[in-house]
């Protein structure tokens, strides 16, 4: 494996990384890096890569050579739960909530978490007299639109509005880093225009956000930097504008040059 070395003001930097799965090369020889306050999306047709690649990151797969290093520690080999604690947080492509419990009880366990380390599901007596995280919780259900459901069980929510609650839940954690793999799957366009609304608002504050996404109004909306995988192998990387105008990004995902 040859050495890399991360840029000035990187947040998270992924160095040569394998993954196979049998046969198949799911990943081939990843190296990308991720500026702080930036915007990085990653994009490319089905079966890139791209989600093995989120899983890679955030300790749900090992990388079969290679490593992921966030803010300046390698991060490799570290457990999931590690990894979030150390400030990445990640929603995912299929919402992972607790359907039982209330949007409120949602939002404020991974606070909880944030905060303490674990979350005992014997505290919940503690959680009436704990205002300050109810309140940060609240506020980000009212900035992802869902304030006024925060008394409702989860599992009454369409898809689309269990994507923003599951958003909700890691903007509490206030992450150095947000990992999201297609935030606006399943939402109409006028849901999805706000969620974009709410990503530049994050982006304003100088929070670092890597996105997985297949809708390129998203994508172009939103990205500083655009990332293009094919076949488990990164085949264009740089500016919106210039990846737009790639050939062999427009053959391989846009559709073709016409």
């Amino acid at each position: 494996m040859r050495t890399t070395v991360p840029m000035e003001n990187t947040v998270l930097h992924i160095a040569d990384v394998d993954k196979r799965f049998g046969g198949l090369h799911a990943l081939s020889d990843i190296d990308l890096d991720v500026k702080e306050g930036t915007t990085h999306a990653i994009i490319g047709p089905n079966g890139a890569g791209k989600s093995t690649l989120l899983n890679v990151c955030i300790g749900r797969l090992a990388p079969d050579s290679g490593a992921v290093v966030f803010d300046g520690k390698t991060i490799t080999g570290k457990r999931p739960y590690e990894i979030n604690q150390m400030g990445i947080a990640r929603v995912f492509q299929t919402a992972e909530i607790f359907p039982d419990l209330t949007l409120l009880q949602n939002t404020m366990i991974p606070a909880f978490a944030k905060r303490d380390g674990a979350f005992r599901l014997n505290a919940w007596p503690m959680v009436s007299r704990q205002r300050e995280i109810q309140e940060e919780a609240e506020h980000w259900l009212q900035d992802v639109g869902l304030i006024e459901y925060k008394d409702r069980l989860a599992s009454s929510l369409s898809r689309g509005d269990k994507r923003r609650l599951e958003l909700a839940m890691g903007l509490v954690q206030h992450p150095r880093l947000l990992l999201l793999d297609e935030p606006t799957a399943g939402m109409s366009r006028h849901d999805t225009n706000a969620t974009i609304d709410l990503l530049m608002k994050i982006k304003e504050r100088g929070m670092t956000k890597v996105i997985i996404e297949h809708d390129m109004h998203v994508v172009f909306s939103l990205a500083d930097r655009i990332t293009v995988l094919a076949q488990g192998r990164i085949i264009a990387d740089g500016k919106p504008e210039d990846v737009k105008g790639n050939p062999v990004v427009q053959e391989a995902y846009l559709g073709g040059t016409h």
